[in-house]
C-alpha cells in the first residue's frame, strides 16, 4: 500500500477541519454549563459580596471653631509708680506676695550728688497680689517707671488674638475651651466678655478677653493658654464622614444601603464641614444607612456584607452561649 503524500494544501485543510471541530465542542460545553473559562456565571451564579462598613445617618450639630494662643492674667491690675525719682534701696515684696491698699512695697532714695533727701516709700494702691517681678534694689527709677504690678488673682481672664479673617463671627457670649500645659487633657470653659473694636495693623488680629466660667485654683496668672473658640453652629441636616463620599467630575456620591443588602449610588449636595464631618443637604436623609468604608470598590446595585452587622451578630451569639 502506497503512503499518502502530505502536500501543503492537504495539511492546511486538515488543520482547518480540526479547528472547526474544537470550536463546536467548546461552544456546546459553554452552552450546557452556562459558563466560559475566566468569567463568572452570568445565569443564576452567586453575586460577589463586597465587605464594607456602614453608618446610620443622624442629624447632628457641627460646632465650628478657631484655635488661638492666649495668656492668663488678672482681670484687675494696677502698675505701681514711685512719687519721686531715685534709686530703689529696699523692696518689701516678691512675686506672688499678697498686699493690702496702703502697704509699703518699696523705698526710694531720691538723694542726688550735693543734696540729701528723706527716703520716699512706695505704697500699694489696691488690695491684691504682686503679679510681676518687682524691680531689684539698686535700680534707678523715675516717676514713669513701674516698680511692680498688683492684681486680683482671684478673678482671672484670658487675653487672645484672633486672625482678621474671623472678625465677622466674633462677639461677646461665644464659648471656648481652655487648656494649659500644666494640666494636659483638662478642659476649662470660658466665655468671651469683650471684643476689641479695632484690628491691630501690625499683626492683623483682633483682641478678645474671656473670663472663666468657674474659678479654679489650678489656674494661675501668667500661664500660657490654648484657646478653642467656638464661632458657629451648623444644624438641621444629617452628617457623615467626608472621606466616605465618592467624587467624580465635580459631583459627590454616597452609597445608600437597601433592604436586600445592595447599594444605591446617589448624588448628594454638601453643606458645612467641620473636622472631616460634612452636612448632607440633599440626596440622603437621616435614618438611612450609608457605606463609610469600602465605597471605592462599589458600583450601583452591588451586593454588600456589612462588617459592623457581622460583628454585632457574633457578639449576640456569644452572649446567648454564655447564658
Amino acid at each position: 500500500m502506497k503512503g499518502i503524500k502530505l502536500t501543503k494544501p492537504f495539511l492546511v485543510g486538515a488543520c482547518t477541519i480540526l479547528a472547526a471541530v474544537i470550536l463546536i465542542a467548546y461552544a456546546a460545553t459553554a452552552k450546557s454549563d452556562g459558563s466560559v473559562m475566566g468569567m463568572g456565571n452570568r445565569r443564576g451564579g452567586a453575586q460577589t459580596l463586597i465587605s464594607v462598613k456602614t453608618q446610620l445617618l443622624e442629624k447632628q450639630t457641627l460646632h465650628d471653631y478657631v484655635i488661638a494662643n492666649g495668656e492668663v492674667e488678672a482681670q484687675n491690675s494696677v502698675s505701681v509708680y514711685p512719687d519721686t525719682a531715685g534709686k530703689i534701696i529696699s523692696t518689701k515684696v516678691m512675686l506672688g506676695t499678697s498686699v493690702k491698699k496702703g502697704d509699703v512695697i518699696a523705698s526710694i532714695d531720691p538723694t542726688s550728688p550735693g543734696s540729701y533727701y528723706k527716703e520716699s516709700p512706695v505704697y500699694a494702691p489696691i488690695n491684691g497680689s504682686i503679679i510681676s517681678s518687682p524691680l531689684k534694689n539698686g535700680t534707678t527709677v523715675n516717676t514713669s517707671t513701674a516698680i511692680a504690678v498688683i492684681g486680683d488673682i482671684a478673678s482671672l481672664q484670658i487675653t487672645a488674638s484672633i486672625p482678621e479673617r474671623y472678625v465677622a463671627v466674633l462677639k461677646p457670649g461665644l464659648k471656648a475651651d481652655i487648656t494649659v500645659e500644666a494640666y494636659p487633657g483638662v478642659i476649662f470653659t470660658a466665655t468671651v466678655q469683650y471684643v476689641s473694636p479695632v484690628v491691630d495693623a501690625a499683626s492683623r488680629t483682633k483682641e478678645i478677653i474671656l473670663t472663666f466660667d468657674k474659678a479654679d485654683s489650678r489656674i494661675n496668672a501668667g500661664m500660657f493658654a490654648k484657646v478653642k473658640l467656638y464661632t458657629q453652629d451648623y444644624s438641621n441636616y444629617a452628617v457623615m464622614p467626608s472621606d466616605s463620599l465618592v467624587q467624580n467630575n465635580g459631583e459627590y456620591f454616597a452609597y445608600v444601603v437597601k433592604e436586600d443588602d445592595t447599594v444605591e449610588k446617589r448624588t448628594v449636595t454638601l453643606g458645612s464641614s467641620v473636622d472631616g464631618v460634612v452636612q448632607i443637604t440633599s440626596g440622603v436623609e437621616a435614618g438611612e444607612t450609608v457605606v463609610i468604608q469600602g465605597q471605592t470598590s462599589l458600583s450601583d446595585g452591588a451586593k454588600i456584607r456589612d462588617v459592623n452587622k457581622k460583628k454585632t451578630e457574633t457578639s449576640d451569639e456569644g452572649q446567648k452561649q454564655n447564658k
